[in-house]
């Protein structure tokens, strides 16, 4: 890992950088797929999906015989711990479901805001290296708590044109209403625009790589809206002495994991725990089954002294992290004083896998920095605000002039008039 020793302010937005291509780099590529799906549908779907994951599919949609074969094949231990992870999720984004907000502003003017659920949502499921099941909890339990009433699930799949079984018991388990096999570029855009495979859906969630994340910013052109841009994973740890060196390498190590485009960061004010987390990431590295994969990731990663408190939170809230552990003496000044971070880990004994899995919080969040803006999935994602109003003649009375006078102010004589035709009818 790259060690930097108290880097200048000047500086930090080099030392920061993510290891991720320029939305330029493929937005030409992701263009033309679009254009293709667009005109030809499931032809150009099934062309890219040979082409990228080397199978070629003349159904693409999961039929009732896979799911029940799915269901077969998922363990006993698995199918209970995917059980405890859901409700626990269930259990957390009921709990932000908010009643109707009604007020009067002025007497016989009432106003109401209500929540209605997004009709048609897509889910976007990774599935390549790692099939990440856990993603459709996280999606899906929301989306039907929220009342979606279409929930069209796309992942990747694999040589033999199946998709992972826990992939298709947990999206029949959360109440996916079509699940189709296909990926990367391609499935976007068939969510974008609609195919005879795929309905046309109104918002696109869930993580993938680059090519995925560029996609989804492309559909946004095309009128669908997206969660957020949710690219490669990435985690920071801000830690000191009190922390355990063992634990820090292992949180690093669950996210470099992911993949080769994976970023993750250690900043600390402490040299010696700087020191002893490197010799742990060596020695836990070794015995990881997706150890290369992790080492590419490692390349990218950082290990940052800095002198104090102060400079760590400022440093943290420049690189808004999407993970974030907190792992200080100092807990409630780190936590206090965040203002970009996707979710926060506190403690030595919360890891960020668990947020991953089975705490209830939501682990599809905004990364490359987009945690400065955008909050993670949550269940408003799959609501809309909807604003009413009623007003009565005493209403209309109350606040008519006032329409009528800035309306008039701004050169809109046809607004003046709707108000002024009302307020005649009541002399």
């Amino acid at each position: 890992m790259n060690k930097i020793y108290n880097p200048k302010r000047e500086d930090w937005k080099d030392v920061l950088k993510r290891p991720t291509q320029t939305v330029a780099d493929i937005e030409g590529l992701v263009n033309v797929i679009f254009k293709e799906v667009a005109q030809a549908g499931d032809v150009t779907l099934k062309k890219y999906t040979q082409k990228f994951d080397k199978v070629y599919q003349e159904d693409m949609l999961v039929s009732e015989s896979e799911i029940v074969e799915a269901k077969d094949l998922v363990s006993n231990n698995l199918k209970e711990a995917i059980l405890l992870a859901k409700s626990n999720i269930e259990v957390f984004h009921r709990a932000q479901k908010t009643d109707k907000v009604e007020v009067e502003t002025v007497k016989g003017v009432l106003c109401w805001q209500e929540k209605r659920p997004i009709q048609k949502v897509g889910l976007y499921i990774p599935g390549g290296t790692a099939p990440l099941f856990s993603t459709i909890l996280m999606l899906a339990v929301p989306a039907a708590i929220a009342g979606c009433k279409e929930i069209v699930l796309c992942s990747p799949p694999d040589k033999e044109g199946k998709l992972n079984p826990a992939i298709l018991y947990t999206a029949n388990l959360c109440g996916v209403t079509k699940i189709v096999k296909v990926g990367g570029i391609q499935a976007i855009a068939g969510m974008t625009f609609g195919t005879k495979s795929i309905p046309q859906v109104y918002k696109i969630f869930g993580p993938g790589n680059q090519y995925v994340t560029v996609a989804k910013q492309i559909a946004t052109k095309h009128g669908v809206a997206i969660d957020m841009p949710a690219g490669p994973s990435e985690l920071l740890v801000v830690a000191d002495d009190s922390a355990n060196a063992s634990f820090v390498a292992s949180d690093l190590l669950s996210q470099a994991e992911h993949g080769i485009d994976s970023q993750v960061i250690l900043v600390s004010t402490s040299q010696s725990l700087i020191n002893a987390v490197e010799k742990e990431v060596e020695l836990q590295l070794e015995d990881l089954p997706r150890k290369e994969i992790a080492r590419q990731a490692i390349a990218n990663s950082k290990l940052i002294y800095v002198e104090s408190d102060q400079i760590a939170i400022d440093l943290i809230n420049e690189y808004g992290p999407e993970h974030y552990i907190v792992c200080v003496e100092n807990e409630d000044f780190y936590i206090d004083n965040t203002q970009n971070a996707g979710s926060v880990f506190i403690g030595n004994y919360t890891p960020e896998s668990a947020g991953d899995y089975a705490s209830g919080t939501n682990h599809t969040l905004p990364t490359n920095g987009y945690a400065k803006q955008y909050s993670g999935v949550n269940l408003d994602s799959f609501l809309k605000n909807m604003t009413f109003q009623k007003i009565s003649e005493e209403g209309i009375q109350s606040i008519g002039n006032a329409v009528e006078l800035m309306a008039e102010a701004e050169g809109l004589q046809a607004h003046k008039n709707a108000v002024t035709l009302r307020l005649n009818s009541l002399k």
